[in-house]
């Protein structure tokens, strides 16, 4: 891709808090106006949905990675620049992986977590260098942080985490460091 890219991984819900749909709202409009393209999970609901409505009203590019299961429960946003269908899960991960230049994890559940750890992993083993932002609106990945800390001070991790996760309270914040 000419463009940076950058894989959002995020939840398919909206979650409970008001500030990751605005966190996610942002995020898109600061993507479009930097002419990055968003490569992300395909849905049209949640967070996910916000950012990826927010970039194409933007004017930004938009490609959606989802696996054929949930197109047919009639999950995907079909209003973006690119939609590519694949097989499964572990398909869409690497696709997704392949197509970016760094991930931003903003809240989500399960398959968020999935995805972050997937990636965390893969850099830590050195099969990429991907820049890997956790966004950590509202302080909800504050028990992750706490977690990954004693992760370190118990000797778990060969090296330290902060070295590979940058972790900013909003998308300005990531983007002002990006410009420094």
């Amino acid at each position: 891709m000419s463009q940076k890219s950058v894989a959002v991984f995020c939840g398919s819900r909206g979650g409970d808090n008001p500030i990751y749909i605005t966190h996610a709202i942002e995020l898109g409009e600061i993507l479009a106006r930097n002419q990055m393209t968003i490569i992300y999970g395909g849905g049209k609901r949640g967070i996910m949905g916000a950012l990826s409505d927010t970039a194409m009203k933007n004017g930004g590019t938009v490609i959606g990675v989802i696996p054929d299961f949930l197109l047919q429960k009639g999950h995907t946003n079909t209003d973006v620049t690119e939609l590519r269908i694949v097989k499964d899960m572990h398909e869409r991960k690497r696709i997704m992986y392949e197509l970016c230049s760094m991930a931003i994890i903003m809240p989500g559940g399960l398959g968020t977590m999935d995805e972050l750890f997937e990636m965390i992993t893969w850099n830590s083993l050195k099969i990429h260098n991907k820049k890997i932002v956790l966004l950590n609106s509202g302080n909800y990945y504050q028990p992750l942080i706490t977690l990954l800390d004693e992760m370190q001070n118990s000797m778990f991790l060969h090296e330290k985490w902060r070295e590979r996760i940058l972790v900013f309270n909003s998308p300005d914040e990531i983007f002002s460091l990006e410009k420094s």
